[in-house]
């Protein structure tokens, strides 16, 4: 996909979320819209998957660290067509296969449960490290949030990717700067991100996470990088595409009413015209 075609997919992901979000009453907006255009680039771009063959053992697999971002993730596995994006209006509903957090014994295209926050990491660097041993061709990538970052297992987990080379982990932090209690940096500052996965032995890159030119430039390096891990650090908006959502701490983990929502699908309407 070109650039345009990326941006014009990463919005009707945004669609989705919103649409998901406020038919649930409930869940997480704002990560979600920050990260859509990371998903879209690793779903339809970066990652070597087949929809039909969910389950091949040479895919490249993907753990959602942060998982309350599960809006994000449904929406572009049902752009990518694991499953039909009329399923997403269920999400959190009872009897749903969506939950309000990843489960892969469920839901097609989930390669791991996720939602305690700090421990996705762990399972990524598992996976990445099997791959190795088993030489297999797969890549590994997990999603982090920069509040998610806070939590220690998330350092063990990158002091032992660091120290084993695995250069076939790209580890992505959505940096927006907001957490469920306020700014990141207020709250306990990770600040300065880079350097610290860097004192682990990674490759960093830090970008616009929002920028399809520069998200595309950091995997391909992150591809090219040999013997040790990348980590790139994605400078985002939270609530992106969401006039009133946008770098609001407030929008973290509430569904918009329906003037909101109609408000929201209208602001995505016009990214989509423009």
């Amino acid at each position: 996909m070109n650039n345009e075609e990326l941006k014009k997919t990463a919005n009707e992901v945004r669609k989705s979320i919103v649409t998901a979000v406020y038919s649930a009453k409930s869940g997480h907006p704002g990560g979600s819209l920050s990260a859509a255009d990371i998903f879209t680039y690793l779903y339809f771009e970066e990652m070597n998957i087949n929809p039909e063959q969910p389950k091949d053992e040479n895919r490249d697999r993907f753990v959602l660290s942060k998982g309350h971002t599960a809006p994000g993730l449904y929406a572009v596995l049902a752009e990518r067509g694991y499953f039909p994006k009329e399923d997403l209006v269920t999400l959190r509903h009872t009897g749903s296969y969506l939950q309000g957090h990843p489960d892969m014994k469920g839901i097609p295209g989930v390669d791991m449960s996720s939602g305690s926050l700090g421990q996705g990491l762990s399972v990524a660097v598992g996976m990445a490290a099997a791959g190795k041993l088993d030489k297999k061709p797969y890549r590994v990538y997990s999603l982090l949030g920069d509040g998610e970052i806070q939590e220690g297992q998330i350092w063990e987990a990158a002091m032992w990717a660091g120290h084993r080379k695995l250069d076939n982990l790209v580890v992505i932090v959505d940096n927006n700067n907001l957490q469920i209690d306020g700014c990141v940096d207020e709250v306990c500052s990770p600040y300065p991100i880079d350097r610290k996965f860097e004192a682990f032995n990674f490759h960093t890159v830090v970008i616009d996470g929002n920028n399809f030119d520069e998200i595309r430039a950091a995997f391909d390096e992150a591809k090219n990088t040999k013997g040790k891990p990348t980590a790139i650090i994605a400078k985002t908006i939270k609530g992106k595409g969401v006039s009133f959502m946008e770098n609001q701490a407030g929008w973290h983990g509430k569904a918009p009413g329906e003037e909101e929502y109609r408000t929201a699908m209208a602001d995505l309407g016009k990214a989509g015209e423009a």
